[in-house]
């Protein structure tokens, strides 16, 4: 009950206001009749349509017990509930897997249907007969035909999921070929740049610096505008080099705020996710005097405003801290949590955001490493080269708190989930296209038009009866 309570409180608004109208109609449904009609057995009849009501509150979160439960229903007194057993069946089905399971619950139900209604009918022997043959019906209309309609229904969901899958998959390549292919058209683009532009830059700054020189000695008056000169020529080399590095790889301008990833917006992230609900701790012991560059600074702020976000996601209430320190010359960040403290699964990821801060690190020269703790949270971090070292195209680890082992550097999307509770890549993430054989949209199509086609007998011998019962 408790269980059941958590899941309603945690369930969608509409969800649980679509179910307590449910309830609500099926209560009516089941007692209002009773008022017009009465029945051989008022107080047996009103308990059996708040039996029903609670059957249909709990199909979703106890299908088997639901299942197991309507077979007093199939026997009882008021016929008003008999609809919402076939609701409750088509249900129920959908939701227990695998379908061999669910036919054992139906097939348990069916044959507790014939002692309760050897024990209604004691009074009376001389109507068993009669009673069996009425109750074997109800048993094929109502429980059987139900359970095959939701069994298919159950199955093409897994195929539309199946579907769904395949779909992102395939959404995923046509996203990886067309970035590809602009980066290959950049690459192309850059080195045409470089090859006319960055060469004529280069003599004009050399020339420049001969002019200057030669300025000096005969003509003093114009060393200035030579120097000048050779100074512009040198500042648009650099600009030139700036530009290349932004189309050779992916842009790295793209958060243009001068403002990410000092001390007060790493603050300010902290902030927010403690506001949400996190406990966090803040560790910043890069002093004010050390120059980080820009790109620098975003790769910070994108590395703790995903490690925040994934703690938030995947382990919600663990402790974490965050740490910015200087280390081997660079800036080392790192995102550590432990186990969160309250009870919960996480339902794994794709890894796409621990995938780009790896190329992300890696295009300025520095290390990435995401996985697991020792103590069995998970833990982001990443070292960074000073701005000269990016200039000098250091590569190499220089770190010395952050020492991955030598599978840590492999592609992060084979790394463990958050709290080691994801799910490989294979399983959360990108997986290969499904056989065509198994996804086809005949069959997802044609598990709905054939449980369609099943439960139209149950509809008309429903009508049937209730029609009966409506003119007595």
């Amino acid at each position: 009950m408790a269980e059941s309570w958590a899941a309603m409180r945690t369930a969608p608004r509409r969800t649980v206001i679509a179910e307590s109208l449910l309830c609500a109609l099926t209560a009516s449904f089941g007692l209002v009749p009773l008022l017009l009609v009465r029945p051989d057995r008022p107080a047996l009849a009103v308990l059996e349509a708040l039996w029903a009501t609670l059957l249909v509150a709990a199909r979703r979160d106890r299908p088997v017990a639901a299942v197991l439960g309507v077979s007093p229903l199939l026997v009882g007194h008021n016929i008003w509930t008999l609809a919402a057993v076939a609701l409750v069946v088509l249900s129920a089905t959908r939701r227990v897997a695998p379908t061999r399971r669910a036919w054992q619950v139906v097939g348990t139900a069916c044959v507790a249907v014939a002692p309760l209604t050897v024990v209604q009918v004691i009074p009376r022997w001389e109507d068993l007969p009669v009673e069996l043959a009425g109750n074997a019906v109800s048993v094929v209309l109502l429980l059987l035909l139900p359970a095959l309609a939701g069994t298919l229904l159950g199955r093409r969901r897994l195929l539309v999921n199946l579907l769904r899958e395949r779909n992102s998959y395939l959404e995923q390549a046509r996203s990886l070929s067309a970035s590809t292919a602009r980066l290959a058209e950049r690459n192309r683009i850059a080195g045409e740049m470089h090859d006319l532009l960055g060469h004529r830059l280069s003599l004009i700054s050399v020339h420049a610096g001969a002019l200057e020189l030669a300025a000096a000695r005969q003509a003093p008056p114009l060393s200035g505008q030579a120097e000048l000169l050779r100074t512009t020529a040198g500042t648009a080399m650099e600009e030139l080099r700036e530009i290349l590095g932004v189309l050779r790889h992916a842009d790295l301008a793209d958060e243009s705020g001068s403002d990410r990833g000092t001390r007060e917006d790493i603050a300010a992230l902290v902030a927010e996710s403690r506001r949400a609900g996190g406990v966090i701790e803040l560790d910043w012991s890069v002093p004010d005097s050390a120059v980080v560059g820009g790109r620098t600074r975003q790769a910070i702020h994108r590395v703790v405003r995903e490690g925040l976000t994934n703690v938030l996601k995947h382990a919600s209430g663990a402790p974490t801290r965050v740490e910015v320190r200087s280390a081997g010359g660079g800036t080392e960040v790192s995102v550590t949590n432990g186990v969160p403290r309250t009870e919960g699964r996480s339902q794994g990821g794709t890894h796409s955001g621990l995938a780009g801060l790896q190329e992300r690190i890696s295009l300025l020269g520095g290390a990435f490493e995401a996985g697991a703790a020792p103590n069995g949270g998970f833990r982001v971090a990443a070292w960074l080269p000073s701005q000269e070292q990016q200039e000098e195209g250091v590569h190499a680890y220089a770190g010395t708190a952050v020492t991955p082992p030598t599978d840590a550097l492999r592609p992060v999307s084979g790394a463990t989930g958050q709290g080691g509770q994801g799910r490989q890549a294979g399983q959360g993430g990108s997986r290969s296209p499904l056989s065509d054989e198994i996804l086809t949209w005949p069959r997802v199509l044609g598990a709905g038009c054939a449980s369609v086609l099943v439960i139209l007998p149950t509809v008309g011998y429903l009508m049937f009866l209730l029609l009966t019962a409506s003119l007595r």
